[in-house]
């Protein structure tokens, strides 16, 4: 998990325990550092449970990479069988970022755009906007910082991020608490009008390192208004691998190995 540039408030700098523009940035970038240049996450489990408790689970594998510092991330599912060969990517871009899909059961890509981006992603508490945020650190919006806090005695930076008008989104604002010593979001905060619709949360212990590089092995998001929750486990992580580059083309990703 990583956020943006950065931009702040006058009055914000002037406030005790907030960080100036300059360490928005700074936080902001060392979050980015969190992603490599190329990396492969071996297996991906992401478990959605309804408010009746039922649960469904999906497998997959997930792959990003960083071009001319864009961020760009694939995920394809291997399982359960009726989703086998579904995948999602995302690409940071100007003046708006893009997103694909792939259902083998249509045998099309079809670019996400508009509301649709709030969509619920195969039926998880995920939508492709609130991967998309996750994952790509947030890069296209505002970001100022608020107070420091702490999660689980563990001292925070907590930054208020903004999308910007041509990102299409229900949230007028996302709020993160990162951690100071790794740089990874232990809490992001979806705000729907002026209350949290949607809660991501890293439990401290299951920060995980690969080489320089601290990631967040298991992430729940629960939707608090629907009574769901999803739960995200990353079973290995490897880093520098070159990866071809049909992995983040919209023609090609969906494709197997």
């Amino acid at each position: 998990m990583r956020l943006v540039r950065a931009a702040g408030l006058a009055w914000l700098m002037l406030a005790p325990g907030v960080a100036a523009a300059a360490d928005v940035a700074k936080i902001t970038e060392c979050m980015r550092a969190n992603v490599p240049q190329t990396v492969r996450i071996q297996t991906v489990e992401v478990a959605a449970r309804d408010r009746t408790g039922g649960e469904r689970l999906l497998k997959g594998r997930m792959f990003g990479t960083r071009e001319n510092d864009r961020v760009r991330v694939m995920l394809r599912i291997e399982a359960p069988p009726d989703l086998s060969g579904a995948a999602y990517l995302v690409r940071e871009a100007d003046p708006a970022d893009e997103m694909y899909m792939y259902l083998p059961s249509v045998n099309k890509v079809r670019r996400i755009t508009g509301g649709a981006m709030d969509g619920k992603l195969w039926g998880t508490d995920l939508s492709y906007n609130d991967l998309k945020q996750i994952q790509n650190a947030f890069s296209a919006g505002t970001t100022v910082a608020e107070a420091d806090g702490q999660i689980e005695g563990r001292p925070v930076h907590v930054l208020r991020f903004t999308p910007r008008a041509q990102e299409p989104s229900r949230y007028a604002t996302v709020r993160a608490h990162v951690d100071q010593k790794t740089c990874v979001a232990l809490r992001v905060e979806f705000f729907e009008g002026g209350s949290v619709r949607k809660e991501a949360t890293v439990p401290a212990k299951s920060l995980k390192q690969s080489g320089k590089l601290w990631y967040a092995s298991e992430a729940l998001m629960r939707d608090l208004k629907d009574g769901t929750q999803t739960t995200v486990r990353v079973l290995g992580v490897t880093s520098g691998d070159k990866l071809s580059s049909r992995y983040f083309n919209p023609t090609q990703f969906y494709l197997g190995n």
